[in-house]
Order: C-alpha cells, then structure tokens, then sequence
C-alpha cells in the first residue's frame, strides 16, 4: 500500500509546485497591470494638467480681450462725443457764414438798386465814381473785382454774379470788364447753360478784341458738344481757329475738331 501511494504522492508534489508556478505568475502579470495602471493614471494626470492649464491661459487671454472691449467701447464713445460736437460746430460756422453771405447779398442788391453816379472826367477820375467832397464813392474797380472774384472762387456763385454785375454797371469801360462779363457767364455754367451762353455770346460781341473772347468761344463750343449738337460745336471751334489763331484755346480748337471729324 505504501508504494501504491508513492507515484500519488509525486504527482501531488508535482502539481503543488505547478500551481505555486501558475500563482507566481499570475502575481507578476498582476503587478505589470498595477504598474501600467499607474502610468496611464500618471500620462492622464499629465493630460489633465496641461488641459487645465491651457483652459486658464485662454480664460486670461478672454479676460484681456474683454478689458479691451470694454476699453474700446469707452474710447469709440469718447470719440463719438468728440466728432458731434465738432459737427455742431461746423454747423454753427457754416450758418454764420450763410448768414454773412446773406448780408453781402443783400448789400450788393441794394447798391445795384441804387442810380449810377455820374462819372465826373473834369477832375481826372477816370470814369470813378465820386461823391459831393470830389472823393470816391464806395470800393474803386479793382477792389470790387477782387472781391468778387473770391465769392467765385469760394464757390458763392450768386454773390459773385452780383457782384460782377454791378461792377460792369459801374465801371462798363474798364479793362477788367470783359473779365467780369466772362465770370457771369461762368457763374451760371453749373446751373443754366443756356444763360452762360447767352453772356459767353455778349462777350464775343462787346469785347471782340479781349483776350476773353476766345475763351468764350471755346466754351460754346463745349456747350454745343454737351447738348449734342456736333455741327454748331464745328462752327465755334472754327470760329476760335480763324479769328484767334494764335490763341491757347485754337490749339484746344483744333484738337476738338480733330476728335468731332471735320
């Protein structure tokens, strides 16, 4: 019976020190698992952080752009106020200015209402006009001129028409007449051009030896072109080669009748 239990007691032996193997086994695989739990904790923790701390750095970047927002706002208001109030002051200049220009206005009519003043030649005026004491009365030929040409040139058309007008009434003869007959016709080109033609067509006529006659030549030929009559633009262009050849305006003459076809 003792050596019936031998081999039993062998292959006891045996499997005892297999299944101490098996657990032996079991216990490192385990361990590599504790440890590589660990490591994809620890590479989790590290993706925690860096995503917390990416999240902080864009909450402080929103954080300024919103301070800068707010700022922003503040400065667009500012500057807001700013640019009214300068409006508003623009609008209280340009009403002044309206309102000077209506007094001018109304001034220049008055003189122009008023008779024309006899020209006294025996004490050498020169066709000025002169009140009771033998002084001049009102501004002289050149100053009239010169201020209304500035209303010209600042774009207060009527007042400067005024102006030239009463200057021509005043002073018909003198050497800046065809200028100031020329400037009419100027102030209405903008706005009628049949009245800048009407006094383009008075310069040419009253003042046919001026160095505006063909200038104003030149601008009913223009005139002509703007309402399509190409056949009466042909006319003045031609008018402006042979009456003044040697004129700036017949070199623009020319070119014009080159561009129409003659």
């Amino acid at each position: 019976m003792t050596r019936a239990w031998l081999p039993l007691v062998g292959l006891g032996l045996t499997a005892g020190c297999a299944l101490k193997g098996d657990v032996r086994r079991v216990e490192l695989q385990v361990e590599a698992l504790r440890v590589e739990r660990m490591r994809g904790d620890s590479a989790r923790a590290l993706q925690i952080d860096s995503v917390r701390m990416l999240l902080a750095a864009v909450q402080e970047k929103l954080a300024a752009q919103q301070a800068y927002l707010v700022q922003l706002r503040g400065d667009t208001k500012t500057e807001l106020l700013a640019v009214q109030q300068q409006l508003v002051t623009v609008q209280e200049l340009t009403g002044q200015s309206q309102q000077r220009l209506t007094e001018l206005r109304g001034k220049l009519e008055e003189q122009a209402r008023q008779p024309v003043p006899v020209p006294d030649t025996a004490r050498g005026g020169g066709g000025v006009p002169v009140g009771s004491s033998g002084n001049p009365a009102g501004p002289g030929p050149e100053q009239m001129y010169e201020l209304s040409l500035q209303q010209f040139r600042r774009g207060s058309l009527a007042t400067a028409r005024l102006g030239f007008r009463e200057f021509l009434r005043v002073f018909p003869t003198h050497e800046r007449a065809p200028d100031a007959l020329y400037y009419v016709g100027e102030t209405f080109a903008g706005e009628s051009a049949d009245s800048a033609a009407a006094v383009y067509q008075q310069v040419v006529r009253t003042y046919p030896n001026s160095s505006r006659a063909p200038s104003a030549l030149y601008k009913l030929g223009l005139l002509a072109e703007q309402r399509g009559d190409k056949a009466a633009a042909r006319t003045y262009y031609g008018r402006v080669i042979s009456s003044y050849p040697r004129s700036d305006e017949a070199n623009l003459a020319r070119d014009k009748l080159q561009r129409l076809g003659r």
